[in-house]
């Protein structure tokens, strides 16, 4: 009896291990694989899902169909990981997908909006493709898709860079659309991003500070885009940033452009004939690594070079320091210090008296003998705010020799009147 027990029991264990796969169904439009769960029913022109898929599928391909909606119809499919409903007629994501998924392919169909709800419970999804639709607004939760790595929206009509993008995604590829802009903040988080390619799309410009936060950069693709390199004001953070970067940078900005910063290894400014309003003009290096080797110093670039102008008569001039625009870094090299006679033509009339003892005082200009690491905008009508320290001309200044001489004539003056009174 017992061993009739349990032989039923040996039976009914093999039949409930084996007829499932004997038993496993697989739609005969449908190609199927690993016991019926990896299942591909790719370009079969269908329009509603085949009968006989199992619930339990990991992989379901449904690319190259005429789908239009599936909303709701693949939620029961606990258990997948791969779907792939690619070049169909579908007008969005498909609600309430299973959260299983790990990865989600639906590029060329027709969706339009990325829905907030559409990848809010998605905690598990690690590769998500909607590019080579017309997506105009992809709304992302914050502080959701924490497993995503790689993010496609290529192809699309976005015209502003999402925000709340998930911080551990690593690739994230939006080119081919229309962006023009990245709001404030919208990178900062993407600390683990390693890929971002952002070509063929419309920007002019980055924001400052945009790309501070990625120091985890690998690659960044920028060329075909409609770079303002004239642009003073807005062009210069990237050009900047470009320059420092350890990532790869593939179509550097306005790089076969003339540019004010585009001098491989820029010469110091050369001083001219003394002017009321000096400009100087700092160069950028358009290559980040090592500068190339400064020429010899001439008899006019040595350091702490006095020029003294023979031609102008001595006039009673004022103390100029020149006043560079704030910088956020210190200049890169060594800083070159030059003097310069300059006659500030606002005291002609009083600097027209002679001098009465008085040395010209020469106007010192700190120059940067390397290239400014940023670019703030600087009026094209000078680089360098002058400001005067010393209110008074010292032609009416007397000196120090002047008024003994005079005390002495006093003195004198009174022994004589003493001697002439006896």
């Amino acid at each position: 009896m017992e061993y009739q027990i349990l032989n039923t029991s040996t039976c009914l264990l093999v039949l409930l291990v084996f007829i499932p796969t004997g038993l496993g169904i697989c739609p005969s439009s449908c190609k199927c694989s690993g016991n019926d769960r990896n299942v591909d029913c790719s370009g079969r022109n269908l329009t509603v899902l085949p009968q006989g898929l199992q619930d339990n599928l990991t992989y379901l391909n449904l690319s190259f169909n005429q789908f239009v909606d599936l909303d709701h119809q693949l939620t029961r499919f606990t258990n997948l990981r791969t779907l792939d409903i690619s070049n169909n007629w579908l007008k969005n994501v498909p609600a309430h997908l299973p959260k299983s998924l790990w990865e989600l392919y639906a590029t060329n169909n027709n969706i339009k909006v990325l829905q907030k709800l559409d990848t809010a419970y998605q905690w598990n999804l690690r590769v998500l493709d909607v590019s080579r639709n017309m997506v105009e607004r992809a709304v992302l939760i914050n502080n959701t898709l924490s497993s995503l790595k790689f993010l496609n929206l290529s192809s699309n009509k976005l015209w502003t860079v999402p925000t709340n993008m998930p911080y551990n995604i690593e690739t994230v590829d939006l080119s081919n659309n229309f962006l023009s802009q990245i709001l404030p903040g919208t990178l900062v988080r993407l600390q683990h991003l390693t890929s971002l390619y952002l070509h063929n799309n419309k920007f002019s410009y980055i924001p400052d500070k945009a790309f501070d936060q990625l120091s985890q950069l690998q690659v960044i693709t920028l060329y075909n885009n409609p770079w303002s390199c004239s642009d003073n004001q807005n062009i210069p953070y990237v050009l900047q940033w470009v320059q420092g970067t350890a990532a790869r940078v593939v179509g550097a900005p306005c790089a076969d452009q003339p540019w004010p910063w585009a001098s491989a290894a820029p010469a110091p400014a050369q001083p001219t004939a003394p002017d009321s309003s000096p400009m100087i003009k700092g160069t950028k290096a358009a290559d980040r690594e090592a500068p190339a080797a400064a020429p010899e110093p001439t008899k006019a670039t040595k350091t702490h070079k006095q020029f003294k102008a023979k031609s102008v008569p001595p006039l009673a001039t004022q103390s100029h320091p020149a006043l560079f625009p704030g910088t956020d870094r210190p200049p890169q090299e060594a800083a070159a210090t030059r003097t310069i006679l300059v006659q500030d033509s606002t005291e002609g009339n009083a600097s027209l008296a002679p001098a009465t003892g008085s040395s010209t005082t020469p106007m010192t200009l700190s120059i940067t003998s390397g290239m400014p690491t940023n670019y703030s905008k600087m009026p094209q009508s000078t680089t360098a705010t002058l400001r005067k320290e010393e209110a008074t001309p010292s032609a009416r200044v007397p000196s120090r020799a002047s008024r003994w001489q005079m005390g002495l004539l006093c003195l004198a003056l009174l022994h004589a009147v003493a001697v002439a009174m006896d």
